[in-house]
């Protein structure tokens, strides 16, 4: 993908971008899906969030709007006499199977904490710990431009929220966040990142920024995925020599 992309898109575009996300994964054998199917995946009741009656017309003119946009489009099957649809994410992304399944649940059922994103994707990728869903998060964050944003803290929760920015409204303020976080990278990144927290911190609890706090959230959310791949990619090594 090429930085600066507009990756833009309606609620109602969003909705059938995630359903034929879904659909792929959890039933292949029915994948790529006739425009009925696909109205049936939009609308279905269950792991959507809001759930919407969407009627043909509104689905096939966000198919074209994703079409243009080479999210989506129709599949070039010669086994069926009915036009189906598929999605182009990964041709047009390259997502990992995590990535993947994070954004999908995003996009179908709105702002999510990690918690939430590990039990509801179980079917599209099992993680087996928190800190993966927090990696594969940290991933989509520093995509450029970024896919999903950190939302400050609510009173009284333990964990933040993550929001899909295809179709996200985050405001001026995740998008701020989110840029912040995906500027830097490499060692460049880490030491940009320790010095914020030493300057920015007293700040922050004095001003009561939430802007700051979520800039420095998101950074640390992302810092943990890396660790987390690192610890993974040291094990392996280890098993070389055991």
């Amino acid at each position: 993908m090429l930085a600066g992309m507009d990756i833009k898109i309606t609620a109602v575009e969003a909705r059938v971008l995630g359903a034929l996300v879904e659909k792929e994964i959890t039933t292949p054998e029915y994948y790529p899906l006739s425009l009925n199917a696909l109205v049936n995946a939009c609308n279905q009741k269950s792991n959507r969030e809001p759930v919407m009656n969407l009627d043909e017309d509104a689905v096939v003119a966000a198919m074209r709007a994703l079409d243009a946009r080479e999210f989506a489009g129709a599949a070039n099957t010669t086994d069926s006499r009915v036009r189906k649809y598929e999605h182009r994410l990964q041709e047009v992304f390259n997502f990992t199977r995590p990535e993947t399944a994070a954004l999908c649940v995003l996009l179908l059922r709105g702002a999510q904490t990690p918690g939430e994103i590990r039990g509801r994707a179980e079917r599209l990728h099992h993680f087996e710990e928190l800190d993966e869903v927090v990696m594969a998060l940290g991933k989509l964050m520093k995509r450029e431009p970024s896919m999903v944003a950190v939302l400050p803290r609510q009173p009284g929760t333990k964990e933040s929220r993550y929001l899909e920015l295809m179709s996200g409204e985050a405001g001026a303020f995740a998008a701020q966040s989110t840029a912040a976080g995906s500027a830097r990278s490499g060692s460049a990144r880490d030491e940009a990142f320790s010095q914020h927290i030493e300057n920015a911190a007293p700040s922050a609890r004095r001003d009561g920024s939430g802007e700051r706090v979520a800039r420095l959230e998101a950074e640390v959310a992302e810092l943990r995925g890396e660790i987390t791949a690192l610890k993974a990619q040291f094990a392996e090594f280890r098993k070389q020599f055991e």
